[in-house]
């Protein structure tokens, strides 16, 4: 398939990037639109949305508004024609019989180009919210999660009624229909960095999607899980994320980060989001967290791909050579900034061979 671009959290106000600049995204449902319908011209592969329930609290823009994923992923794909539109769904929050039939009827709508990002959740004041306890450990949190992926697949599999009795599902006759548009599961994601997380996707996902600091140190997490799916004789991607900031120099481009991450970040929501990672999740290693707080402010703790064209995509190759089959970007307004990336640094992923040649009008590469 290829090494792909996607684009992560435009779902979500603000993005990825924890700011109070006026020109921040705006995650309405026309800029979302329009974002999507830019993305399905460009070449873009796929869009990825954040799952959030509650806001990181007053005084703060940050997340206060999120599209539901997976009606905002429906709505996207009626509108579209080639590209993926993954939703996102916690495990915790949603029951796996309504949840394979709203996928599956989201795939039939789309032809066949709904993705599923499984998530086991990690932020206690959404749980609070639900009038849920996060378990305490990650063991348990994927346990659950398993169960719950083990129900749904076997629903979009089934033919006939069949009863469940886990530790965490007792289920009777449970049937569903329809099935995926393709008659198979869909094409997952799972969006996990602990060790829990990723042994997760290399046993049920076609991806992993996961936080690394670089290159360098990516090259060794997808080695390791490709190696662990391949011991339980799969076949495991990997996909990671950054914040792009590109403009014609790198000097532009330096001081629009400084402008929005650093003299305009919002660093109460910054610390807030950090703290609760440090707390429940293990996305970030205690060392990241230490060192990562410009990051946070600049594309949540994402890595950072920041220069004119040249320098962005050298960057992003440097993903491809480390191994990696795509990396999901955010930008600090999404759709405006989109436009120039696919027409200065699309070519020059092309030209440096991590993306293919574009097809010429009469279908020839």
């Amino acid at each position: 398939m290829g090494f792909q671009l996607g684009l992560f959290s435009p779902n979500t106000e603000s993005g990825l990037a924890i700011t109070t600049v006026p020109e921040r995204w705006r995650a309405t449902w026309d800029n979302n639109l329009r974002l999507a319908r830019l993305a399905d011209e460009t070449g873009i592969d796929f869009l990825l949305p954040v799952a959030r329930w509650t806001d990181w609290g007053s005084g703060t823009d940050f997340h206060q508004s999120v599209l539901d994923p997976l009606v905002w992923a429906s709505g996207l794909l009626a509108a579209t024609t080639r590209l993926r539109v993954f939703t996102t769904v916690h495990t915790a929050f949603h029951h796996p019989i309504v949840a394979a039939k709203q996928l599956a009827t989201a795939d039939h709508l789309s032809r066949g180009r709904v993705g599923l990002n499984i998530v086991a959740g990690w932020h206690a004041p959404e749980y609070e919210m639900f009038g849920l306890t996060l378990p305490d450990d990650h063991d348990t949190r994927y346990a659950y999660a398993q169960e719950w992926w083990d129900v749904v697949r076997r629903i979009w599999s089934s033919t006939e009624p069949f009863d469940h009795d886990g530790p965490y599902f007792r289920l009777r006759r449970v049937v569903g229909s329809p099935k995926p548009y393709n008659g198979r599961s869909l094409p997952v994601i799972n969006a996990g960095s602990s060790r829990q997380g990723r042994s997760f996707a290399a046993r049920n996902a076609d991806r992993a999607f996961t936080v690394v600091a670089g290159p360098e140190d990516g090259a060794e997490v997808v080695a390791a899980i490709r190696k662990e799916a391949a011991s339980y004789g799969r076949n495991v991607g990997v996909f990671t994320l950054g914040h792009v900031v590109c403009r014609p120099t790198r000097a532009e481009a330096e001081d629009q980060l400084h402008y929005y991450a650093d003299e305009y970040a919002d660093w109460p929501a910054v610390d807030e989001v950090m703290r609760l990672q440090g707390l429940h999740a293990q996305s970030f290693t205690p060392e990241m967290l230490r060192i990562y707080r410009d990051r946070f402010a600049a594309g949540h703790g994402s890595c950072p791909l920041v220069g004119d064209p040249g320098d962005v995509a050298d960057g992003i190759a440097e993903f491809a050579r480390a191994g990696f089959d795509g990396i999901a970007l955010s930008f600090l307004d999404y759709a405006g900034e989109l436009g120039y990336f696919a027409a200065e640094v699309t070519p020059r992923l092309r030209a440096r061979g991590v993306l293919p040649l574009a097809a010429a009008p009469g279908g020839s590469p």
